[in-house]
Order: C-alpha cells, then structure tokens, then sequence
C-alpha cells in the first residue's frame, strides 16, 4: 500500500509536481487576462488573482512543511471549524449567484465551501486512518455518515449544489480506497443515484410531457395524497429488489440475504425523498444546466446558449487555435462566464487542440505524481490523505473537460489554476501542499 523503504531518495518536494502546478498557474493567468481583456471588470479581476497568487503560495508552504500527521490528531477539531464556518456563512454572509455561500471583506470574497471541500477529505482520511481494522464495520460507516451529512446539509441550505458535486465523489473513492464493505458501497451508491437520478428524470418530463400524456394516470397520480406515495415507493423498489434477488440465484446461484434486500430498499427510497428535496430547492439556472444537458437542442437561444457558445468557441479555435487575445467569440462576448465556468473554451479557441491537451497533460501529470507520492507515504493516513486529494482533482478535471464536449451537465465547477477564483486557488494550493507533505515525510528519518 505504502512505502517506508530506504532506497527512496531524500529530496524534499517532488519537482515534477511542482513543475506541472507552476505550467496550470502560468496558464491559468494568461488565459484569465485573455479573457477579460477589455472588459470593465478587468482591473478589479486580475488585481484579485494577483492578490490571491501569493496567497496560494502560502498555503501551499503551509501544507508542506506543517507536519501534516497533526491532522490525524486533531480532525475532530477540524470538523468543528468546518462546521463552524458553514453555519456563520448561513449567518453573516452574502447572496451571490443564488447562493448564501460568500463572506465579503472589503473588497474580497471568501467562499468558505471551497476550504471544506479540501477540510473534508483531511478529516475523512484520518477517521479512516484511525480505525484501520473497523472500516469494513457498519458501525464505522454510520459514524462516518453521521459527521459528514450535517456538512452537506449546511452546504445545501446555501445552496451550493456544485461543491456536493465535486465532494461527494471524491469521498466515495476515498471509501473505496479505504476498503469500505462492498455492500455498505453498495448502498451509498444506490442511495446517491435514486438522489442524483430524480432531478433529471424530473426535468426530462417537463421537457417532454407527451411521455405522461394520459389524462387517466396524471388523474390517478395527483390524487394520491403523501402518506400513500412513500409506501407505494418503497414497495414497488421491494419487489423489485427481491425480483433480481430471485434472478440472480436462479442464475448465478448466489444467494442474497434478507436483511441486505431490505437495507438496500430504504437506502434507496432514502435516496429518492432527497431526490425530490433537491428537485423542490433547485434554483432555476441550475434547472435550466440540467435541461440543456439532455436536451442541447431544444433551446439554443435560453438553456442551451451558454455550452453550445462554448463549444462554437472550443472549435472554432482549431489544432493550433487563434492566438492568445485573439479569441474572436470571447472578446466579441459570445461565451458567458468565461473567466470562470467556461474558461476551457478560450483556452481551446486561442490556443487550440494543442494548448487543451497540454492542460489537460499537467493535470495528468499531477494525478500521475499524486499516486506515486500515496504509494511511498510512509503512513496509513499520508495514503488516505494522498488519494483523497487525487480523487478530488480527478473529479475537478472529468466535470471541466466533461461538461464541453456534453457527457455531464454544467455543475459551475471552476478549473484548478486556470479559472479564476482566489477561494479556489488557495484551497487547491493547500492540498497540493499536503501531498508535499506527505512526501517530506514519507521517510521516518525526515
């Protein structure tokens, strides 16, 4: 799992992954200034970025040399800071986008969201740490679940949909890392698609109505009062589970417990009731980047205006693109958001297939380098903390690149070190600076 040997060399920062955040930064702020050359927002933009640039550097010192082993000490407290900023930015805090999720200091924001994220995965790695032989346990699970759906119900009291996107993943690889039970796995991931899938279903009725055109069911439906609707779900997913249970041992002479078909039904109907109470607080932009993604077509003009221009833009740029600020769709204002959202598709038309697969190759290479570092940690919690980290810029790179060529809807997920946001960029900095960490120590003798 990791490596404690002697034969590894002492140098005390892997250089080839500093080489490759430096690439991303350096990208980053070329094509941040590309994209709002010439607008009015220019100077208060890039005079934010600069101001957030050694601030990130800091935080990425910090992570490096404070003995990150301290962490595993201390999450509880961690997880008590967490909490704390979650709920004072619900208190104090500023309405941007929709969303109650910004603290405002002169003239900065803060999204304390974007920390957590990082928060999160330090005090899931060092829970899990900390109990090597019981991560296979229910009891560990249901702990773990305890701690960490309060952060995500303050998250979504904001809300904040797009860091339960980023987070949620990147936790159940770090389960999966962990070796957590196959079938407790089992039941986050049924519990997470019947939530993640009743929002979309949700919405590809509304845009196709003619699939319920039955006056007799819509009847029968709406006349169903709530106390009936629950049992019926749950009955309904019952007989369904106990139906492949019965396929399965006919087929595949497995036998599947009782007590799991049962579990596995509440998770799932537990499941759908968050379904619908995400389907009930989505905002209507939000709703609107969930329409254009099954139906791109179906309205250029509206909810499908802001990928289509992005991808007009990404394409248009060709193999060697059109040359920094000399982006025609951006500085003409066709592409939205795109210093932040969209900042791919100006990197893809001025700098062209070349300049998207060198990003897309630094981000790699940090993955790449974040594996080697978790193999040659010289701990459990080092290991956890490595691929936590690697799980959640994994999930950072596969939203960005996914969302342009319409495998995932739009989640308003910013680019590490290439879209602009301080609160982003000094977050993602300290979690480099932990895996930095983690290799300065990974030899008891350093």
């Amino acid at each position: 799992m990791f490596n404690n040997s002697p034969k590894i060399k002492t140098r005390k920062l892997d250089w080839p992954l500093i080489y490759g955040l430096i690439g991303l930064c350096l990208i980053g702020f070329f094509t941040i200034l590309s994209a709002v050359s010439g607008t009015k927002e220019m100077t208060s933009i890039m005079r934010t970025h600069i101001i957030a640039l050694p601030i990130a550097v800091a935080a990425f010192v910090f992570g490096w040399l404070f003995n990150y082993q301290i962490y595993a000490e201390h999450y509880k407290k961690l997880y008590v800071f967490v909490i704390f900023l979650l709920v004072a930015v619900l208190a104090f805090g500023i309405v941007a986008r929709g969303s109650h999720s910004w603290f405002r200091f002169g003239g900065f924001s803060f999204q304390p969201a974007e920390l957590c994220r990082i928060a999160l995965i330090v005090i899931t790695a060092a829970f899990l740490a900390g109990r090597p032989r019981q991560i296979k346990n229910f009891k560990t699970l249901a702990i773990f679940s305890a701690f960490i759906l309060p952060v995500f119900g303050l998250i979504m009291m904001q809300p904040d949909f797009s860091s339960i996107v980023v987070t949620a993943p990147a936790l159940l690889i770090l389960l999966f890392v962990a070796g957590v039970n196959v079938y407790y796995f089992v039941l986050i991931i049924a519990f997470g698609l019947m939530a993640g899938i009743f929002p979309i279903i949700w919405t590809y009725i509304s845009l196709y109505p003619e699939i319920l055109d039955n006056s007799i069911i819509l009847s029968w439906v709406n006349s169903l009062s709530f106390d009936i609707i629950p049992c019926m779900i749950f009955s309904g997913v019952l007989v369904g589970l106990f139906v492949l249970a019965w396929f399965v041992l006919r087929y595949f002479r497995v036998l599947v417990p009782f007590s799991l078909t049962m579990v596995l039904a509440f998770s799932m109907v537990a499941g759908f009731f968050s379904g619908y109470f995400v389907n009930k607080h989505i905002k209507s932009y939000q709703r609107k980047r969930v329409e254009a993604f099954l139906a791109p077509s179906a309205d250029p003009k509206g909810a499908s205006y802001n990928v289509l221009q992005a991808q007009i833009a990404m394409g248009s740029g060709g193999v060697l693109g059109k040359g920094l600020f000399s982006g025609t769709q951006s500085r003409l204002g066709f592409v939205p958001e795109r210093h932040t959202d969209f900042i791919l598709a100006i990197l893809g038309e001025e700098n062209g297939l070349l300049g998207t697969l060198l990003v897309l190759s630094l981000y790699i290479l940090i993955l790449w380098r974040i594996i080697i570092i978790a193999r040659n940690s010289s701990d459990l919690f080092g290991y956890l903390l490595c691929a936590g980290i690697f799980a959640i810029f994994f999930v950072y790179m596969a939203f960005n690149f996914g969302m342009l060529i319409g495998i995932v809807p739009v989640a308003g997920i910013p680019l590490p070190f290439i879209s602009y946001g301080g609160s982003n960029l000094v977050s993602s900095m300290w979690a480099l600076g932990l895996v930095e960490g983690v290799y300065f120590r990974r030899l008891s003798l350093i």
